[in-house]
C-alpha cells in the first residue's frame, strides 16, 4: 500500500508541477499582454477603421469599463499565448502513459483541431466582421449616428471570433465519427436536412440572435458539412453497420 501511496505522490507532484508552469506562463503572457493592449485594441479594431474610419474611436460609459475591457483582452491574449504551453504541459505528463500509435493520434488530432480553429478565426476577422460592421453600420443616417462601446464591440469580435473557430471544427468532428466507426459517410448524407436545421439553430444560438451573424456563420457551416462528407469518404470501408 506504501508502494502504491507513492507512487501517486509522486504524479500528483509532478501534475502540481506542471499545473502551476501552465498558470506561471498564462500569467507571464496576461501580464505582457496588458503592457501591450492598446495595440491589440487597436489591432481588434482593424476591421471597423477599414471600412468606417471616421469611427477611429470607441466610448466608454462607465469609469471602470475601459479598464476592465482593457485585463479581459490582456487575459484572452494571455490563454491564446500560454495555450501551447499548457498543451506541452499536458503532453508530457500523459505522454509516458500511452503507446506509439495513440501518441501519433494524439498530435494528428491537436494539430488538425487547433488549425481549423485558427483558421475559423481568421475567417471571421479578415472576412466576416468587416461585412457585418459594414452592413450593422449602413443604418446610420441623420437621425441616428453609431456611438460603440468599448466593452460591446470587444465583446462582439470575441464572441464571433469564437463562433466561427467552433464551427470551422465540424468537418474535423465528422471524420473523427467516420474514422471511429461512430457513423458512416452514407448517415451524414441521409441525415442532411435535420443537420442544415441544427446548424441554423446552432448558428443563431452562438451569434446570440443576431440575423446577419447567424447567416453568414450558417453559410460556411454548409460548406464545411459538406466538406466532411467528402474527407470522411475514405473511411467507409472501415465503418460500423447501420441497422
Amino acid at each position: 500500500m506504501s508502494a502504491l501511496a507513492g507512487h501517486f505522490s509522486i504524479h500528483f507532484r509532478e501534475l502540481r508541477n506542471r499545473v502551476l508552469a501552465s498558470f506561471l506562463a498564462v500569467l507571464v503572457a496576461t501580464l505582457i499582454a496588458y503592457a501591450f493592449s492598446e495595440h491589440l485594441v487597436r489591432f481588434l479594431m482593424a476591421p471597423l477603421i477599414t471600412g468606417h474610419p471616421n469611427l477611429a474611436k470607441l466610448v466608454y460609459t462607465n469609469l471602470t469599463e475601459a479598464f476592465v475591457s482593457y485585463l479581459k483582452i490582456s487575459l484572452l491574449a494571455g490563454l491564446i499565448v500560454g495555450f501551447p504551453v499548457c498543451c506541452y504541459q499536458l503532453w508530457m505528463f500523459i505522454a509516458p502513459g500511452l503507446h506509439s500509435h495513440e501518441r501519433r493520434m494524439a498530435r494528428t488530432v491537436v494539430f488538425w483541431a487547433t488549425s481549423l480553429f485558427a483558421g475559423g478565426v481568421v475567417f471571421a476577422y479578415l472576412v466576416v466582421m468587416p461585412e457585418m460592421l459594414s452592413f450593422l453600420l449602413s443604418f446610420a443616417d441623420d437621425q441616428l449616428e453609431p456611438l460603440l462601446r468599448l466593452d460591446a464591440y470587444l465583446t462582439f469580435v470575441a464572441r464571433t471570433s469564437l463562433a466561427f473557430g467552433l464551427a470551422f471544427e465540424v468537418p474535423f468532428l465528422m471524420v473523427m465519427a467516420a474514422k471511429a466507426g461512430i457513423v458512416s459517410k452514407g448517415y451524414f448524407v441521409r441525415q442532411r436536412k435535420y443537420f442544415y436545421i441544427a446548424i441554423l439553430i446552432l448558428s443563431f444560438l452562438l451569434t446570440a440572435g443576431d440575423v446577419l451573424s447567424a447567416i453568414l456563420l450558417a453559410v460556411p457551416l454548409f460548406g464545411l458539412y459538406e466538406a466532411g462528407i467528402i474527407f470522411s469518404r475514405p473511411f467507409k470501408g472501415k465503418l460500423k453497420t447501420e441497422g
